[in-house]
Order: structure tokens, then sequence, then C-alpha cells
């Protein structure tokens, strides 16, 4: 034989043969089928994008907490007065303490159960790990390391999780809108079929 043969076509990848299959043409295919392709393809790619979003903003997030815990600074106070009492009814307390300030400076202020929690049954005199800002301010401890990993793999979890129930709601929505719609469509041509048929019978 002379000639060349033809080499087999390749098959469409497989994100084209679902997009053919969801809103491609087709003579069986109404209307309303092709908006609930459109919606089915915009919806997935909408997800795609917050899989593809949640770990950079979970990396944003742990960067962000660690920035601002490498901006405190660890300092002793020592208690001028008697702590809260240490049980379980008393959510919040608060102490006068004095301190020294990343500059050098003593300080006299008052710590709460927030920003020092060991005041909590300390007695006068006890000394307490504190958190200091620039200016020699107390504030809540950083949190560590791990911890601000684990809460950043949450929160990207989280939002993936989120934007699939959102995502879902908005589907169901839809198809429920379409449906009615298309039962309407569906009562208004047996409105015009069925009298033929039944005077067939």
């Amino acid at each position: 034989m002379t000639g060349k043969t033809r080499a087999p076509a390749r098959a469409p990848a497989p994100p084209v043969r679902l997009a053919r299959l969801l809103i491609g043409r087709s003579a069986l295919r109404r209307p309303s089928d092709r908006i609930e392709g459109s919606l089915v393809m915009l919806l997935a790619a909408a997800f795609l994008i917050v899989m593809a979003a949640a770990p950079y903003f979970g990396e944003r997030l742990y960067q962000s907490q660690r920035a601002g815990a490498s901006q405190l600074h660890a300092a002793t106070a020592v208690l001028t007065q008697n702590g809260p009492a240490d049980n379980d009814l008393a959510d919040y307390g608060e102490v006068t303490a004095r301190w020294r300030a990343p500059d050098g400076r003593q300080r006299q202020g008052i710590l709460t159960t927030t920003t020092a929690p060991g005041i909590s049954g300390a007695a006068a005199g006890a000394r307490v790990q504190v958190w200091l800002t620039d200016s020699g301010r107390p504030q809540t401890p950083p949190v560590a390391a791990a911890q601000s990993l684990f809460a950043s793999v949450v929160m990207a979890i989280g939002a993936v999780c989120g934007a699939a129930i959102v995502l879902l709601i908005c589907y169901w929505l839809g198809r429920l809108a379409l449906d009615r719609r298309r039962m309407a469509g569906w009562a208004s041509e047996w409105t015009l079929i069925g009298p033929r048929w039944t005077t067939r019978l």
C-alpha cells in the first residue's frame, strides 16, 4: 500500500471533555441544562481558587503572628501586692507591679491575668514573667511557634471547608431555581401536547 496512514485522533483532555459534557451544545440539552453546567464550572473554579489561596493566607497569618511575637521583650515584674485568688471562679484579675522597660527605665502599673497569667495566687514580692512592647507596656504573651502553625493550618482547612459548604449551598439554590423553571416549562408544554394525546385515546 502506498500513502500515509493517519494517526488516530487524540481524545480531548479530561477538563475539555468535562466542559463539553456540561456546557456543550446538544439537541437534547435544554437552556436550563447549559445554565446548570455553567454554574457547576463556575463553582468548581471558585473552589479551586479557594484551595490555592488558603495555604497562602495561612502562611501569611503564621508570619504575622511570629512577627508580632518577635517585637515583644521578655521581662520580670515584681508584684507590689497580692495577686488575685487562684481559682476557677475568677476568670479575670489584676494587681499592681513594677518592672523595667526595654529602655532601662523603671515602670509601675497594673498587670492583669491576661497580660501576666502568673499573677494568679502569687503573693506580694513575687516575680512573674511579662512581655513588653518597646515602650514598656505589658502585652498578652506571644503564642508558641507550634501553636501558631497549628492555628494557621486550622484556618486554611476551615476556609476550604467553609468555601465548600457555601458553594454547595449556592449550587443547591441554583439547582432549585432551575428545577422550578423546568417544571414550569414542562407544565406549559403539557398544556399544549396533553389534550392531543387524550383525544387520540
